[in-house]
Protein backbone atom coordinates (compact mmCIF):
# COMPACT_ATOMS: atom_id res chain seq x y z
CA UNK A 1 0.00 0.00 0.00
CA UNK A 2 1.07 3.18 -1.17
CA UNK A 3 1.98 5.70 2.50
CA UNK A 4 0.21 8.43 0.93
CA UNK A 5 -2.73 6.55 0.16
CA UNK A 6 -5.81 7.55 2.59
CA UNK A 7 -7.81 4.72 3.86
CA UNK A 8 -11.87 5.90 3.87
CA UNK A 9 -12.24 4.83 7.09
CA UNK A 10 -12.68 7.58 9.58
CA UNK A 11 -14.34 9.61 7.12
CA UNK A 12 -17.25 11.99 8.25
CA UNK A 13 -20.46 13.30 6.89
CA UNK A 14 -22.28 16.18 7.90
CA UNK A 15 -25.09 18.21 7.17
CA UNK A 16 -25.24 21.88 9.19
CA UNK A 17 -28.48 21.98 10.74
CA UNK A 18 -28.49 25.55 11.09
CA UNK A 19 -26.28 26.36 14.48
CA UNK A 20 -24.13 22.96 14.42
CA UNK A 21 -22.50 20.17 12.03
CA UNK A 22 -24.49 17.11 12.28
CA UNK A 23 -22.74 13.77 11.94
CA UNK A 24 -24.62 11.62 9.73
CA UNK A 25 -23.68 8.14 11.32
CA UNK A 26 -24.10 4.45 9.24
CA UNK A 27 -22.70 5.39 6.44
CA UNK A 28 -20.78 2.43 5.01
CA UNK A 29 -19.25 4.73 1.77
CA UNK A 30 -19.20 8.25 -0.58
CA UNK A 31 -19.56 8.39 -4.00
CA UNK A 32 -19.16 11.93 -5.17
CA UNK A 33 -18.67 14.48 -5.70
CA UNK A 34 -19.13 13.54 -9.56
CA UNK A 35 -18.20 16.85 -10.89
CA UNK A 36 -18.64 17.32 -15.15
CA UNK A 37 -18.45 20.18 -17.41
CA UNK A 38 -20.01 20.94 -20.28
CA UNK A 39 -18.45 21.67 -23.22
CA UNK A 40 -19.74 23.74 -26.54
CA UNK A 41 -19.11 22.71 -29.87
CA UNK A 42 -17.18 25.68 -31.71
CA UNK A 43 -16.40 23.84 -35.09
CA UNK A 44 -17.05 25.58 -38.18
CA UNK A 45 -16.10 25.22 -42.03
CA UNK A 46 -12.98 27.12 -41.10
CA UNK A 47 -11.75 24.43 -38.63
CA UNK A 48 -8.39 23.41 -39.62
CA UNK A 49 -6.69 19.51 -38.77
CA UNK A 50 -9.97 17.76 -39.17
CA UNK A 51 -10.66 17.97 -35.18
CA UNK A 52 -13.87 19.34 -33.67
CA UNK A 53 -12.85 22.21 -31.44
CA UNK A 54 -14.72 22.94 -28.20
CA UNK A 55 -15.07 25.59 -25.96
CA UNK A 56 -15.90 25.50 -22.02
CA UNK A 57 -19.58 25.43 -21.07
CA UNK A 58 -21.33 25.42 -17.19
CA UNK A 59 -19.99 23.19 -14.72
CA UNK A 60 -22.17 21.00 -12.46
CA UNK A 61 -21.59 19.99 -8.90
CA UNK A 62 -22.78 16.54 -9.78
CA UNK A 63 -24.48 14.24 -7.16
CA UNK A 64 -22.98 12.80 -4.20
CA UNK A 65 -24.41 9.14 -3.48
CA UNK A 66 -24.30 8.26 0.12
CA UNK A 67 -24.73 4.58 0.68
CA UNK A 68 -26.00 3.49 4.55
CA UNK A 69 -27.67 1.48 7.02
CA UNK A 70 -31.26 2.36 7.83
CA UNK A 71 -31.89 4.68 11.34
CA UNK A 72 -35.24 6.10 11.68
CA UNK A 73 -33.37 9.62 12.38
CA UNK A 74 -31.64 9.43 9.29
CA UNK A 75 -34.08 8.67 6.84
CA UNK A 76 -36.52 11.46 8.79
CA UNK A 77 -33.86 14.10 8.22
CA UNK A 78 -33.60 13.36 4.63
CA UNK A 79 -36.68 12.81 3.86
CA UNK A 80 -37.56 16.30 5.29
CA UNK A 81 -34.76 17.63 2.72
CA UNK A 82 -36.37 15.10 0.21
CA UNK A 83 -40.07 16.54 1.07
CA UNK A 84 -37.94 20.53 1.20
CA UNK A 85 -37.12 22.88 -1.52
CA UNK A 86 -34.82 25.24 0.37
CA UNK A 87 -31.07 24.55 -0.22
CA UNK A 88 -29.30 22.43 2.54
CA UNK A 89 -25.16 22.59 3.51
CA UNK A 90 -23.25 19.03 3.62
CA UNK A 91 -20.24 18.49 4.20
CA UNK A 92 -17.48 15.46 3.86
CA UNK A 93 -14.56 15.45 6.10
CA UNK A 94 -11.51 13.08 4.96
CA UNK A 95 -9.34 11.35 7.74
CA UNK A 96 -6.03 12.56 6.02
CA UNK A 97 -3.48 14.60 7.43
CA UNK A 98 -4.68 17.63 6.37
CA UNK A 99 -8.57 17.02 6.74
CA UNK A 100 -9.69 17.62 4.15
CA UNK A 101 -13.04 18.84 3.90
CA UNK A 102 -15.68 19.44 0.97
CA UNK A 103 -18.59 21.52 1.43
CA UNK A 104 -21.92 22.26 -0.86
CA UNK A 105 -25.44 22.71 -1.03
CA UNK A 106 -27.69 20.51 -2.32
CA UNK A 107 -31.17 19.25 -2.64
CA UNK A 108 -31.73 15.21 -1.94
CA UNK A 109 -33.01 13.93 -5.30
CA UNK A 110 -33.34 10.18 -4.06
CA UNK A 111 -33.61 8.03 -1.43
CA UNK A 112 -34.71 4.62 -2.01
CA UNK A 113 -35.04 1.96 0.85
CA UNK A 114 -33.51 -1.70 0.68
CA UNK A 115 -35.52 -4.29 2.70
CA UNK A 116 -33.29 -7.29 2.15
CA UNK A 117 -34.64 -10.22 3.60
CA UNK A 118 -32.07 -11.90 5.44
CA UNK A 119 -29.32 -8.48 5.60
CA UNK A 120 -29.69 -4.86 6.59
CA UNK A 121 -31.55 -2.62 5.44
CA UNK A 122 -30.22 0.50 3.79
CA UNK A 123 -31.51 3.87 2.73
CA UNK A 124 -29.16 5.09 0.33
CA UNK A 125 -29.13 8.86 -0.45
CA UNK A 126 -28.69 11.18 -3.33
CA UNK A 127 -27.86 14.60 -3.04
CA UNK A 128 -27.35 16.75 -6.27
CA UNK A 129 -24.86 19.45 -5.99
CA UNK A 130 -26.32 22.80 -6.77
CA UNK A 131 -23.24 25.13 -7.07
CA UNK A 132 -19.38 24.91 -6.60
CA UNK A 133 -18.11 22.36 -3.88
CA UNK A 134 -15.77 24.06 -1.73
CA UNK A 135 -11.93 22.42 -1.10
CA UNK A 136 -10.87 23.52 2.56
CA UNK A 137 -8.66 21.72 5.35
CA UNK A 138 -7.72 22.13 8.73
CA UNK A 139 -9.56 21.05 11.97
CA UNK A 140 -12.37 19.00 12.46
CA UNK A 141 -15.19 20.94 14.94
CA UNK A 142 -17.61 18.01 16.86
CA UNK A 143 -20.62 17.60 15.14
Amino acid sequence: MDVNATVGVGTIFRRWSGTAWQIISKVQSITGPSMTRDTIDVTSLNSTGGYREFVAGFRKGGTIVLKGFFLRDNFALFLSDFQSNIMQYYQIVLPDVDLTSMEFTGLVTDMPLTIPLDQAITNDVTITISGPVLLTSGTVQPG
